[in-house]
């Protein structure tokens, strides 16, 4: 018996019980149904995780701060042992699949435009680690080699940070009188030196700090739904941060940067930390290892990653668990009808196995019957899982808490998730009809005939 013979009796027997079958395709379709989406959940809540983590920074992204902090003059180990300085940039560029290290230097200071006053969060970087934040700016661009001077990129939160001198009211509490300041086309003075500044408020006699106007090359694009870390700090080129510095402060310590017991500072920059970045999130883990072997702090997102997966990982496993016992119920429906239609067709059988036909085409028969149930009920359920996604990405989506946490679409049906789980019904019907299919080929001819 060719197959596509077979293909037609099968979907004809089907057919001629038609409620018998719709009903069983129905378990097949709920029991797919809840397996995908089960599933789908873990997935969801697992790329959730990675979007939100990717929104705080890189995942390829490392950062490194020393373990003993600035020097304490009371102790009698090496001042410099445990800063971040250039050598140990170099150190860690020799490190395997390291694509880049940035030194990172912040510091705060003082913005002053007209009425307004605000505190500033500094951040100094290689323009190479700038671009790989993934800011986009709503105005203007990044710090780029073609500045001769000092600029800054604002985040575009940062006018937060500023407040009326005279009636000290916040932008937080009136929004409204802080229409005209304009970081990026004001002439916003900038006081790094915030001990002379306040100490000048209140003491005539030390001298005012000198203010500096750095001009502004860009603010980030602003974006109410997501919380990203820069969007309260301001960017420049490190190289140009640390030269303006020297000039502003000339021999005197700069604040932030340790000092000698005597008070002086050193001649060589010490830095916050050190950004450093792999070229795979496979070699993140490695990397970072390596790292906290030569005895400093490391720490990167694919730690919180890592963590989280395994998590989610078990609550896929437990809902997939559960979405599989609905698939199970439905594999014994499958058996149950297959074994229903064996009784009802024993004279049918009888009569194909005294014309000859093979023994192995008789259970192809019932074995391709139990997978075409399968394969419909998959088809519709996993088609169904579509529609019950989005409405828990819907609900979702109108949680003010999000899902465990989480926020963003807590249901997630990659396509071969799909196509999984058409393949598992289908896989599951034709084991349902395995053992009916063996009975249907060892009846006995004779006995199947003289069957009523």
């Amino acid at each position: 018996m060719r197959f596509m013979d077979m293909l037609r009796m099968s979907a004809s027997n089907l057919w001629k019980r038609k409620t018998r079958t719709i009903l069983t395709i129905l378990g097949v379709v709920i029991g797919t149904a809840s397996i995908v989406v089960m599933i789908s959940i873990g997935l969801g809540l697992d790329k959730a995780t990675m979007e939100q983590m990717e929104s705080y920074g890189s995942m390829t992204t490392i950062e490194v701060y020393s373990n003993g902090g600035w020097y304490d003059p009371s102790s009698s180990t090496d001042p410099t042992e445990n800063y971040l300085s250039d050598e140990t940039v170099k150190l860690f560029e020799g490190i395997d699949h390291v694509s880049y290290v940035s030194p990172v230097l912040n510091l705060s200071a003082i913005g002053l435009m007209g009425k307004y006053q605000g505190w500033l969060d500094i951040y100094g970087m290689s323009l190479e680690a700038l671009e790989a934040q993934g800011m986009e700016a709503e105005q203007g661009r990044l710090p780029s080699a073609e500045d001769d001077e000092l600029t800054f990129f604002f985040g575009n939160n940062v006018r937060e940070q500023f407040y009326i001198k005279k009636s000290y009211t916040y932008y937080w509490e009136d929004p409204s009188q802080f229409e005209d300041l304009d970081l990026m086309n004001g002439n916003l003075f900038i006081v790094f030196d915030q001990d002379a500044y306040y100490q000048s408020e209140y003491d005539s006699s030390v001298a005012k700090p000198k203010k500096y106007i750095i001009p502004a090359v860009g603010i980030e694009r602003a974006n109410s739904e997501e919380y990203q870390r820069y969007n309260y700090q301001v960017y420049c080129d490190i190289d140009q941060l640390i030269a303006k510095l020297k000039q502003v402060f000339k021999n005197k310590p700069i604040p932030g940067q340790p000092t000698t017991k005597a008070g002086k500072p050193y001649k060589e920059f010490y830095y916050n930390n050190i950004v450093v970045n792999v070229d795979s999130t496979d070699h993140v883990t490695e990397v970072q290892q390596q790292i906290t072997d030569m005895g400093y702090q490391a720490n990167s997102n694919m730690e919180w990653v890592e963590y989280a997966q395994k998590q989610y990982e078990m609550v896929q496993a437990v809902l997939g668990g559960i979405g599989a016992v609905a698939l199970i119920v439905a594999a014994i429906s499958i058996a149950n009808t297959m074994t229903m239609s064996i009784y009802e067709r024993t004279k049918e059988i009888g009569v194909m196995k005294v014309l000859g036909c093979n023994m192995h085409n008789i259970q192809g028969m019932f074995l391709l019957e139990a997978a075409f149930i399968g394969f419909i009920g998959g088809v519709v359920g996993a088609g169904l899982s579509y529609a019950a996604s989005a409405f828990l990405n819907h609900y979702a989506m109108q949680s003010e808490s999000g899902f465990m946490g989480i926020q963003g679409e807590m249901s997630f049906i990659p396509p071969w998730l799909f196509f999984l789980g058409i393949g598992f019904a289908v896989v599951v019907g034709t084991l349902a009809g395995f053992f009916p299919s063996l009975r249907a080929m060892r009846l006995s001819p004779l006995a199947a005939i003289r069957n009523e």
